[in-house]
């Protein structure tokens, strides 16, 4: 520990990300990418803008962008804040919305980044419990707190919440901020979106690292009623008016302009999700049900860090957590239907008594 750190710093156990090999190196199932390149659209827009106007500071407003997924989802601009990755997004609302006085809620198992924000920001905070089956239960939320965190679908179960529930919960904490991190809504759950009209407390986060395969752009944003998105504006620019470059700018713009592509891939991704999950289940796994780019998986037969572990050496990155509860689990991003098929062929060499799918 550095003499030099403050006691926050040396306090924090900063989140992990998943293992970023040289490129090429190994087959990346393992951080929830798209297999699929973005949109052509999206880089014709980013050449074109690689200009002498990257001497100039970009739209501290991300007017257009903003405008852009206003329309796309039938609300106004002032219910749209962009940010650099939704990662960013997530940080500023910790700050706009949580106070000390009461915890912040979020699942015991889920994205450990809402766990490190909280000690980041010196929150108290509270892990509700999963139910035996890995689901969130709105119930179990019904308890003091300064605000309700949680993915939908969940990470890493890849379980989604219905719309219902949702409802459950806003209802029940009228008087806080519930946020639904919807990452991975675009692959089969049911989004919160049409709620925002109905409810104050509701704040939506999305990403376009996932279904629009532009995780390298670094692009996230929220919708809100506009109280809650000058809450994140206000946190914001305290903090960095340009949170987006030029480039993201026009890429993120220009990827709500060709939602055929976006939809072509993630159909392609569900059908070799359900392709994936029938194979794994014949060779023995069990496996949640999944509304995400991802598949959770567990084996009877041999322990999870041992699978990884003979994956990683065939050249096969997947995603395993030593945590309570999900350390027999791993999580597998979907890829291309090659990459799942030589995931497929490795597993069946690595299990016992296992010759073929």
């Amino acid at each position: 520990m550095s003499i030099f750190w403050s006691s926050t710093a040396a306090a924090l156990t900063p989140y992990v990300p998943g293992e970023q090999p040289a490129e090429g190196s190994m087959i990346k199932l393992n951080t929830n990418e798209n297999p699929y390149p973005p949109s052509p659209v999206v880089l014709e827009a980013i050449r074109r803008a690689v200009d002498g106007n990257l001497r100039l500071y970009p739209d501290p407003n991300a007017s257009r962008l903003t405008a852009a997924i206003a329309a796309r989802f039938a609300l106004t601009p002032g219910e749209v804040f962009v940010g650099n990755g939704s990662d960013e997004i997530l940080a500023f609302a910790f700050q706009a919305f949580f106070d000390r006085d009461q915890p912040v809620l979020f699942p015991d198992v889920t994205y450990s980044f809402y766990s490190v924000y909280a000690n980041l920001f010196n929150l108290p905070f509270t892990t509700v419990p999963l139910d035996g089956q890995f689901r969130i239960l709105p119930a179990d939320y019904q308890r003091p707190n300064s605000g309700i965190i949680l993915p939908n679908p969940n990470a890493p179960t890849a379980i989604g919440l219905p719309l219902r529930q949702i409802r459950e919960l806003l209802e029940g904490n009228a008087g806080h901020v519930v946020i639904v991190d919807e990452a991975y809504i675009d692959f089969g759950g049911e989004s919160a979106v049409p709620l925002i009209a109905e409810y104050p407390n509701l704040l939506v986060i999305h990403t376009l690292s996932k279904s629009r395969s532009l995780a390298g752009l670094r692009v996230g944003y929220a919708l809100g009623q506009p109280e809650l998105i000058e809450g994140l504006n206000r946190v914001k620019n305290s903090f960095n008016s340009y949170t987006l470059d030029r480039l993201a700018l026009v890429g993120a713009e220009a990827s709500f302009m060709d939602e055929a592509y976006t939809r072509s891939n993630i159909t392609r991704i569900v059908q070799t999700r359900e392709n994936t999950r029938s194979a794994l289940e014949r060779l023995g796994f069990s496996v949640t049900d999944s509304e995400a780019n991802f598949l959770f998986v567990s084996h009877p037969a041999m322990p999870a860090p041992v699978i990884f572990r003979k994956l990683r050496e065939q050249g096969i990155l997947v995603r395993y957590f030593d945590k309570p509860r999900i350390d027999d689990y791993l999580r597998i991003t979907v890829g291309t239907d090659t990459e799942m098929a030589a995931l497929l062929k490795a597993m069946v060499e690595i299990l016992p008594d296992t010759d073929s799918l």
